[in-house]
């Protein structure tokens, strides 16, 4: 039954688009709707190597996503954005990639199953001040620490629904999203491409001054067969004083009868040639039975590059980070460390060192080098991981 639910919610807005589509082109030539759109092709490939301990093989995974964008012109408050993904393997293809299809025992995981994919189909209309977008599209919500696309990954998440935005003044605006199916990053095929359910998520943001930014938020995910499925409320503070930026956020969280509550705080001062930024996030834990949970988040952006807190453990998580970026000449260079602890226990997880490097060698081109330490004292095992990625764009 659900799956026959999911797939007519998924009918009916490929239907809504295509007939938004059908109006808007009926007025196509002469209105700009073709002479006014864009359309990019981008390559992005990555050889991704994972060593980790108590896994008998070396993962290497050397793969390429191929993306074919169409943004049209407006006619009529309305435009359309169609976006097809492909990942196929280049060469190396020894990983697991975490869907039922490449699933190589003996190997770490790389989670970029290859396939071809609709990425985004929707409508917009736009008029002044109001957004409203309804298909398949992009959603990423604040620093996505909460509700992102993992673009990280080769396989994109993105999000079926409508979504709504409306500034009611230089300083309060609104955001809201009904999705009812959410494109997970493990590819097209396979019982872990989507999830089915009800999501709400709403933010208030009001700016006190260019200096002072707050967002309310709330975030309701009801998802069929699904154990992550919560309620999230939350505020979150991005301020600057002088040469310091700041950053913190609160939220609580209710799962099944537990509760826990989420902290972050941080600054970043520049100095010299050098940005500098110390912080510590915190995911929560009822009593050391249930962690808080981000089950739609950018995950790969916190609390390390080796993804060993992708889950938050029951016992929650505290990470005291540090991070030191520059520029050498045309290069972006990052560094960061890691410790993580326990908030339920005295149990230290262990700590990570993060390097990461980008050189935009031509307009059109992005080198990237990356690379993870993940030292385990009491949670998961070490781990090393190393990326080179090449990103390469053609308006055509």
């Amino acid at each position: 039954m659900n799956k026959t639910l999911s797939c007519f919610k998924k009918s009916a807005v490929v239907l809504a688009v295509l007939s938004g589509m059908t109006s808007v082109s009926a007025v196509a030539a002469d209105s700009g709707f073709i002479s006014d759109s864009k359309t990019t092709l981008n390559f992005r490939y990555r050889f991704e190597n994972v060593d980790q301990d108590g896994i008998a093989k070396d993962a290497n995974a050397s793969t390429l996503r191929s993306r074919l964008s169409f943004k049209s012109g407006t006619v009529n408050n309305l435009s359309v954005n169609a976006e097809v993904d492909n990942v196929s393997t280049i060469g190396a293809d020894d990983y697991n990639d975490a869907s039922a299809f490449h699933n190589k025992t003996g190997y770490p995981v790389v989670a970029d199953p290859t396939g071809t994919s609709l990425n985004q189909l929707n409508v917009q209309y736009k008029d002044g001040a109001t957004v409203a977008t309804l298909g398949r599209q992009r959603i990423n919500l604040g620093n996505q620490r909460f509700v992102g696309g993992v673009a990280w990954r080769q396989n994109e998440q993105t999000f079926d629904g409508v979504r709504g935005q409306h500034a009611f003044s230089d300083a309060f605006s609104a955001d809201y999203s009904y999705i009812y199916y959410v494109n997970r990053i493990f590819g097209p095929d396979g019982p872990k491409r989507g999830l089915d359910g009800k999501f709400n998520l709403l933010n208030l943001n009001y700016k006190l001054n260019n200096d002072h930014k707050f967002t309310g938020f709330a975030y309701l995910l009801d998802a069929d067969d699904w154990v992550d499925s919560n309620n999230t409320y939350g505020i979150d503070y991005n301020g600057k004083f002088g040469s310091l930026k700041t950053h913190a956020s609160f939220a609580t969280q209710s799962f099944n009868g537990y509760d826990a509550n989420y902290y972050a705080l941080d600054g970043t001062l520049k100095i010299s040639m050098f940005n500098i930024t110390l912080g510590l996030e915190q995911l929560g834990s009822d009593s050391g039975k249930y962690g808080f949970s981000t089950p739609l988040a950018t995950a790969h952006k916190f609390q390390g590059f080796a993804d060993k807190f992708l889950s938050t453990p029951d016992n929650g998580v505290t990470d005291y980070y540090g991070k030191i970026a520059t520029k050498l000449g045309p290069v972006n260079i990052a560094g960061f460390y890691h410790q993580f602890e326990a908030v339920e226990g005295n149990a230290d997880y262990g700590t990570e060192f993060d390097l990461v490097a980008s050189y935009k060698v031509h307009k059109t081109t992005t080198l990237v080098a990356k690379y993870a330490n993940y030292d385990a004292d009491q949670l998961a095992s070490d781990t090393q991981k190393v990326w080179l990625m090449a990103n390469v764009n053609f308006n055509l």
